[in-house]
């Protein structure tokens, strides 16, 4: 399978869920509004959220697919069926021991993640209580990403990227069960830990038709747990960073009323050509980098990490750029409706501008990741992701506090922190590669995202100038806003393949491998 078609099998799958995400979104954003009660439940949702991103959508796999892939070949399929389920047993036992205790001391946990309520006597408790709810879901992801990483390594991704609509859909559901949005908040949280259970049990199925025969038990340490773990802890921090940033400024953002809820709101937009581009593509050049780099194919090696940077870049500076030209646009046109309001649409594209700039950074660190982990080298990416996440926390504090004490909302001094970092990461992890001998971009890869950069700089000139209009355009769209956000992304995207063409970002002759994909 080439890169463009694992990635394209991913992505497809991907919006599909994203897709459903969005109108999860929009429902539950409109049932619960921004204010406390949606406050608590984003909140609860932030472990969800960590663990489906850091174990489901790679970090996990990206640490587990090298060693047993290298299982699988030396070894052959028995053993490498038998480290799958030695590694079973010990994540699940692990990660259900890390529930049990999380949930035992979360009302000290919600003192660092939503302190700003901690004084409130109904909304504290009730952000307390829908986390515990929610908390199962880490065993079940972690579960999920191991059965993943098993397709995976045989070239299965359908199934791995179909299992997050389970999610969507439970939630989905759920927003309409409950008389108020206290009862409605209890009702997501519970379909969160139903959702996870579902996935897990989708992904078994799809692990059994493959004829691997895993099953639960009591976990033993061997020389194969131990391996897998020296690889997946360093592996799984390194691919947390981004989140964590995330759960600070969450953590932070507790300290003003409803920001919680507006960067929620803009995570929703920006991740998704993260979740398009950035895991599809990581996820898709890893087992490729996993053989190059066991044949010592620096050629070869070379060639993919051309071919996923270019890819990540073509698709993913566009999303950025119009991020950056027209938030409240989009923010306005898909969430403003029931209780969220276009002040809050207002609030929100403050801080999707900011992540804006920072999209192509978010994309990258997935993309050059895989460098380090088929090499079996998860500690270098682990210690740069710390340090991300040291500058996150400083400059998100800072930029928070100094804001509030002129007067000003303080929550967009913690996007500029986020994506500050994402570009620290981004940055570290490429000079890594280099210093290493790993990885050098070729001179056509060059010139291509000079060539993307501005087909990209059109793109955000003609959204900038169609955002300005938009009221115009909403007058032939029966007045909806969604609809009009609707058509000019869609001319966005016209537009940009035509640019993309036009300047040399994508070429004719790329096209004919993408149709017979």
């Amino acid at each position: 399978m080439s890169v463009l078609r694992n990635t394209l099998t991913q992505s497809t799958w991907t919006l599909g869920s994203r897709a459903l995400g969005f109108l999860r979104d929009v429902v539950i954003l409109a049932k619960l509004g921004a204010g406390p009660v949606a406050d608590a439940f984003f909140t609860a949702l932030m472990f969800p959220n960590l663990f489906r991103r850091v174990f489901a959508e790679g970090a996990f796999a990206q640490a587990f697919v090298p060693a047993y892939s290298r299982t699988l070949e030396a070894e052959g399929p028995e053993a490498a069926e038998q480290l799958a389920q030695e590694t079973l047993r010990g994540l699940f036992a692990v990660t259900a021991l890390l529930v049990i205790l999380a949930q035992m001391a979360m009302p000290w946990i919600m003192l660092l993640l939503h302190g700003g309520y901690r004084n409130d006597p109904v909304h504290f408790p009730l952000a307390i209580l829908l986390t515990q709810i929610t908390m199962p879901y880490m065993s079940f992801m972690a579960l999920a990403a191991l059965l993943s990483g098993v397709l995976n390594s045989g070239g299965r991704f359908a199934m791995s990227a179909a299992a997050p609509t389970l999610l969507n859909l439970c939630l989905l559901g759920a927003a309409f069960i409950g008389s108020d949005n206290y009862e409605v908040a209890k009702s997501l949280a519970f379909a969160v830990s139903v959702a996870g259970l579902l996935q897990v049990i989708l992904l078994w199925y799809g692990v059994s038709r493959q004829k691997i025969r895993l099953r639960l038990g009591l976990p033993k340490l061997t020389p194969g747990v131990k391996r897998v773990a020296a690889l997946a802890v360093p592996g799984t921090i390194a691919a947390s960073g981004m989140q964590i940033n995330i759960m600070v400024s969450q953590a932070l953002a507790s300290f003003e009323t409803g920001a919680k809820t507006w960067l929620y709101s803009a995570d929703r937009l920006y991740q998704l050509p993260l979740g398009l581009v950035g895991v599809a593509v990581g996820l898709a050049i890893l087992p490729r980098l996993s053989r190059a780099a066991r044949s010592d194919d620096q050629t070869q090696s070379q060639s993919v990490m051309d071919n996923g940077v270019g890819l990540a870049m073509a698709l993913t500076m566009p999303a950025a750029a119009a991020l950056m030209a027209a938030p409240f646009l989009f923010v306005d046109g898909f969430f403003t409706r029931g209780d969220f309001t276009s002040v809050d649409a207002q609030q929100t594209a403050r801080a999707l501008f900011h992540f804006g700039w920072g999209v192509p950074a978010f994309v990258l660190i997935k993309v050059l990741a895989p460098g380090f982990f088929a090499r079996e080298d998860t500690k270098t990416p682990m210690n740069y992701s710390l340090i991300s996440v040291a500058v996150n926390t400083v400059l998100g504090a800072s930029l928070f506090f100094f804001l509030k004490s002129q007067g000003m909302a303080g929550f967009p001094g913690l996007a500029v922190a986020t994506s500050t970092a994402a570009w620290v990461n981004a940055g570290l992890l490429f000079l890594g590669l280099l210093g290493r001998g790993w990885y050098k971009p070729g001179t056509r890869l060059v010139q291509r995202l000079i060539s993307v950069l501005v087909a990209s700089a059109a793109l955000a000139g003609l959204l900038w100038c169609l955002a300005g209009m938009s009221t115009t355009i909403a007058g032939y769209t029966l007045d909806s806003k969604f609809l009009a956000a609707l058509l000019i992304a869609a001319a966005g995207a016209a537009a940009y393949g035509i640019f993309a063409l036009l300047f040399g970002a994508i070429r004719p002759s790329e096209l004919k491998p993408a149709r017979k994909s």
